[in-house]
């Protein structure tokens, strides 16, 4: 027994003295067969480790890493990380400092293998790139979804959704640095939705067909009120929920029909609004109103949807209702007096007393509150016979022929220029393909609904109404067209141009058309226009746009043959 203790001890000892040895090995020199960040330091001393290892990765260090996704590969340039490698750090975790670590002694007999350096990094700012890269991978998961656009249920089929692992992008984005030139793959992780296409066919006959398949009576007051399917089939939608699909209802989307649907049979509120006297904008008090709350009904109106016949009748209550845009609403934009003012001019025309007219009572009182951008084509809507517009001359293909709302141009081109003189901003405006001597040279704007819009934002803190008329031409009296802006007043606006250069001229067309006019040749030009903002007398801005003209064809009319 004395013979057992007294061998296992000296094998503690022995033990115990070969780990002292291996302390004191380590640092004496790197293990062999070790690099770093690909660089060779095998058996090298600490400070010819680190000489060798600076000059190493000198012409490497700023190389870009690489992630691949399918056919895309994303650069991460360290510089832009404050990427920073410490290398004296690098050949110390090499085996470079000497260690107990067991592992460490026992490199020195296997090898040490490749090492990847010690380096600092800008996490934030490569969270930013990771989450940026992910944003243009990652494909959101669909569960089923039915909406009603043009009052018919449509079906949206689930689709399974793909999500970057940001965390393990970031690791492998680290772990790629100095360490190999191939591109690391970004991690994707597969998300599968809940719902199914059979969830969405279920509630396509269940739910969405009896929805729509005719209007709700609306019991108001004693009064019965038919509520078209065109009112509610807007705001509803048929998603996955909780494990089942379920009909939802917009309150915002359904105010406004639900407000028309009702007025004959409640009292809607009034808006805030703007009328102009002695050269100021004075508010007209907002009122409020009688009807029906478009949350309440919302929630009382579903379950009556996939009812049929004399069971889609509902019963409601009005309540007090609020205006949108209130008097203090309006107290709030600051508008306090008039910013700009602009006139232009026709000739004897009724086709532009009308639609001018017409126009100018859409854009007339329209209010554009901080921060918010004006489209004229949204507010004054498509020039249609319905919408009270008639034929009148408009530019087509470098000639003038009749369409419908010939004239709206002015509107636009006055609109544009007491927009300009108001100091807003030019979001989009497109000057007339040819030149016309009435508009002001280079600063005009011409508007086609669905195609040319004239939109301008209000760059300021307080709120921007514009009043526009006509004063209608009449035989031997020419037209103005008027329009003003009103709100509070921060810089003095004036305008200059350029001389005209570039100048072309155009050929001849001959026509046989029915509708063909007559046209005289018309000299196409270029010419800057600048704007400059004046504070205090002072200049402060300045702006330039280039304005180019065409040239127009003389147009000949002849008979068809």
């Amino acid at each position: 027994m004395k013979r057992l203790a007294w061998i296992l001890g000296s094998v503690v000892i022995l033990l115990g003295l070969l780990y002292i040895v291996g302390w004191f090995l380590t640092g004496q020199s790197l293990p062999r067969q070790t690099s770093i960040a690909g660089v060779n330091v095998s058996s090298m001393s600490t400070s010819q480790a680190e000489k060798v290892l600076a000059k190493g990765i000198a012409d490497r260090k700023d190389e870009p890493i690489l992630a691949h996704h399918k056919e895309t590969t994303y650069e991460f340039i360290p510089a832009d990380y404050s990427i920073r490698v410490d290398i004296a750090a690098s050949v110390a975790r090499a085996g470079g400092v000497r260690s107990w670590s067991p592992k460490a002694m026992w490199a020195l007999i296997v090898g040490g293998g490749d090492n990847s350096p010690v380096f600092t990094i800008n996490n934030s700012q490569l969270d930013a790139k990771i989450t940026e890269v992910s944003e243009d991978i990652d494909v959101p998961v669909l569960e089923p979804r039915i909406t009603f656009p043009n009052n018919k249920p449509e079906v949206r089929e689930p689709r399974i959704g793909q999500i970057v692992d940001q965390t393990a992008f970031a690791t492998r984005i680290q772990d790629a640095y100095l360490m190999t030139s191939k591109p690391v793959e970004i991690p994707i992780e597969r998300v599968c939705p809940e719902g199914t296409s059979q969830d969405a066919r279920d509630a396509m006959s269940a739910i969405a067909e009896p929805a729509v398949s005719a209007p709700v009576s609306l019991k108001i007051s004693g009064k019965t009120v038919e509520l078209p399917v065109s009112a509610f089939a807007p705001a509803l939608a048929i998603e996955f929920v909780a494990g089942e699909m379920k009909p939802q209802l917009d309150p915002e989307k359904l105010a406004k029909p639900l407000l028309k649907a009702t007025k004959s049979s409640t009292n809607p509120p009034v808006d805030a609004k703007f009328t102009f006297k002695s050269g100021k904008a004075v508010i007209v008090p907002s009122e409020q109103g009688a009807g029906i709350d478009p949350e309440t009904l919302a929630i009382s109106l579903i379950p009556v949807l996939t009812k049929q016949g004399d069971e889609r009748t509902l019963a409601v209550q009005t309540t007090l209702v609020d205006p949108e845009f209130t008097t203090a609403d309006a107290e709030k934009l600051g508008i306090k007096e008039r910013v700009s003012d602009f006139v232009t001019y026709y000739p004897y025309s009724p086709y532009r007393d009308v639609n001018q007219s017409e126009a100018a009572r859409r854009i007339n009182g329209h209010i554009i509150k901080p921060g918010e951008t004006f489209s004229f084509n949204e507010v004054v809507g498509p020039r249609t016979a319905a919408n009270g517009f008639v034929k009148g001359n408009v530019i087509s293909n470098g000639v003038f022929v009749m369409d419908y709302g010939g004239g709206v141009s002015q509107v636009a081109t006055t609109t544009f220029n007491a927009a300009f003189f108001a100091g807003l901003e030019d979001v989009e405006h497109h000057p007339h393909s040819l030149y016309l001597s009435r508009y002001p040279v280079g600063r005009e704007a011409t508007v086609s609904y669905g195609a040319l819009d004239l939109r301008f934002k209000n760059p300021y803190d307080t709120g921007i109404v514009i009043r526009a008329w006509v004063d209608k031409s009449a035989p031997g009296r020419q037209g103005e067209m008027h329009v003003q802006m009103y709100g509070t007043k921060v810089y003095e606006i004036t305008a200059g141009h350029s001389d005209r250069r570039n100048f072309r001229s155009g050929g001849t067309r001959e026509s046989t058309d029915a509708n063909c006019s007559p046209q005289s040749p018309i000299t196409g030009f270029d010419i800057d226009i600048y704007r400059t903002f004046k504070q205090n007398g002072k200049v402060v801005k300045k702006e330039t746009h280039t304005t180019r003209y065409k040239a127009g064809d003389r147009v000949v009319c002849k008979p068809a043959s």
